[in-house]
């Protein structure tokens, strides 16, 4: 195997679509980089590694308007979010082991994407002793997004060491009175992405199965219980499994239904001020005062209200984002923008220097892929994304593993028997490839999962009714829920009967008001919920 250490020379920009997170959650971001790709010099034995420019007319944008693809296949997106620099190399010390497609070979699994729930099941299929191709444009690429998960999930995992910067509590503020403020005991923190991403590369790297290819994926065939799947520059690459890693672009995977979500929009940025209002030990969760508005912009924002989230860093360095929590269509950015800066207009914010700028676009809800399928999702690709509140990195990486040993029990199951221990762990037929890929998705999408989705959706189908006012009523019933519920519901480990209860626990600690609301509004999508319920088994 070839080994080389990764780099890209920068030929002229060109527009990439990638797939990242922002604040702890999923978010797409429009990109201008480079395509990588391995090409076999004539005369010559090791590869290298070329940059190809992609067109704009390829280029995926975060959505102003999503709309449904031919094929069946995931959104596609139209905005007018500016182009970010995506031609980056992370760890120019890594040295990957790269396939070379001039001596083919048949993975055991082909993983689609090198995000965090794509190197988290490689790592770990590999490690069980099979062997993984990871298809990627970019594998050394930064993840470009800010992100936060509560650390209680993080140090479950053991991923604590992965945070640069922590806060012992966070503060939600409702409104401007003193009653509006609450403030949340649960310790949040920033993920370091290049110390996270570093720690999952050498894992795979540390395990010896894994292999990279520098390509972009074009689409996937079946036949005789192997998937080939086409990429750039003419390539093919077989493997018994393939996993769609690729985010919510949904590269591989099929649907069966139009994917009609609920869009989560934000616009962030870094910025160097000379001082700011906020406690460096408290970050800021949810922010709905409007003082700052007034006008045709304060009647925008109370039927479709959106809050400021931010990350204070030190006493002069902060992370801003107004955020949409959920609306259909998506607020524009323009318009998140300049809510944001009328923001720090009010609060005499004197901006030195903007370190970052980003767009994020999360669908949330929507129908799943189609499953079983052949291709397995794994991710924001397989719908892991909170349908209430956008949450996904924690969910993601402490599937990866369930998700992961399913494959590889299955991959086992082959030659389990005395008899076939001299088999190849690999399906036989097109009949047992299916069989297999069933399994994998029923781990990944068992029954109470489903159901506590449904129950997800419903809450987002709540929420998307709100204005302003009302939105201020829920949340100052939410936060009154006990730590069990409130955790619970926002790291999704509650079960559906859990879920009635927080539901139930809900409704009474609201006011009239706003149980008169949930009532009207909430109804519609119940019987949504109950409907669909019943066609699980």
């Amino acid at each position: 195997m070839t080994t080389l250490q990764t780099a890209c020379r920068t030929a002229s920009p060109a527009s990439l679509s990638t797939s990242c997170f922002g604040s702890g959650k999923a978010c797409l971001r429009t990109a201008a980089g480079q395509h990588i790709r391995s090409r076999r010099q004539p005369g010559r034995k090791q590869l290298h590694l070329v940059c190809s420019a992609v067109t704009a007319e390829t280029a995926a944008a975060p959505p102003s308007t999503p709309v449904l693809p031919s094929g069946g296949r995931g959104p596609t997106y139209d905005s007018s979010a500016p182009l970010s620099p995506l031609n980056k190399v992370l760890f120019p010390d890594i040295e990957l082991p790269l396939y070379d497609p001039a001596q083919p070979r048949t993975f055991d699994l082909v993983v689609v994407g090198s995000g965090p729930s794509g190197l988290a099941v490689a790592h770990r299929v590999a490690e069980a002793g099979f062997k993984v191709l990871i298809v990627d444009p970019n594998p050394l690429a930064p993840w470009i997004n800010n992100f936060g998960v509560w650390i209680d999930e993080f140090e479950a995992m053991g991923l604590a060491d992965c945070l640069d910067y922590t806060w012992q509590r966070a503060v939600v503020h409702l409104d401007s009175k003193p009653q509006g403020e609450r403030y949340l005991s649960r310790p949040y923190g920033r993920v370091d992405r290049p110390k996270l991403k570093r720690r999952l590369l050498e894992r795979c790297i540390a395990s010896k199965g894994v292999s990279f290819y520098c390509s972009k994926a074009q689409d996937v065939t079946h036949a005789d219980g192997r998937s080939t799947v086409r990429l750039d520059g003419g390539v093919s690459v077989c493997g018994s499994f393939v996993a769609d890693a690729t985010g919510h672009s949904r590269k591989l995977v099929e649907f069966d239904q139009p994917f009609n979500p609920g869009y989560q929009g934000a616009y962030g940025i870094v910025v160097e001020v000379e001082s700011h209002p906020f406690d460096c030990d408290t970050m800021l969760f949810m922010d709905w005062r409007d003082d700052h508005l007034e006008g045709e912009v304060k009647e925008r924002n109370a039927k479709l209200p959106t809050f400021l989230y931010a990350m204070p860093f030190s006493p002069t360095r902060v992370f801003l984002e107004e955020t949409s929590l959920v609306a259909r269509p998506i607020i524009p950015f323009p318009e998140l923008k300049l809510r944001l800066e009328k923001r720090m207009a009010h609060l005499g914010l004197k901006v030195l220097s903007v370190e970052d700028e980003e767009f994020c676009a999360i669908p949330m809800g929507g129908c799943l892929p189609v499953h079983p399928q052949r291709v397995i999702g794994v991710g924001g690709t397989a719908g892991m994304v909170h349908p209430s509140t956008g949450y996904m990195v924690s969910r993601v990486l402490g599937a990866a593993p369930l998700v992961a040993d399913a494959i590889v029990d299955q991959l086992s199951s082959v030659c389990d028997k005395a008899t076939d221990s001299h088999l190849e762990r690999a399906p036989r037929s097109e009949q047992e490839a299916a069989a297999m890929s069933a399994a994998v998705w029923g781990v990944m999408w068992p029954v109470q999962r489903l159901r506590q989705r449904a129950f997800f959706e419903f809450g987002m189908d709540v929420l998307l009714k709100l204005d302003l006012a009302e939105t201020r009523q829920f949340f100052a019933a939410f936060f009154s829920l006990s730590d069990h519920h409130w955790h619970g519901f926002l790291s999704s480990r509650l079960s559906f009967s859990q879920l009635i209860g927080f539901g139930l626990s809900l409704f009474a600690k609201s006011s009239n008001a706003a149980r008169a609301n949930l009532l009207a509004k909430g109804l519609p999508g119940l019987v949504v919920m109950l409907a669909r319920l019943v066609t699980l088994k």
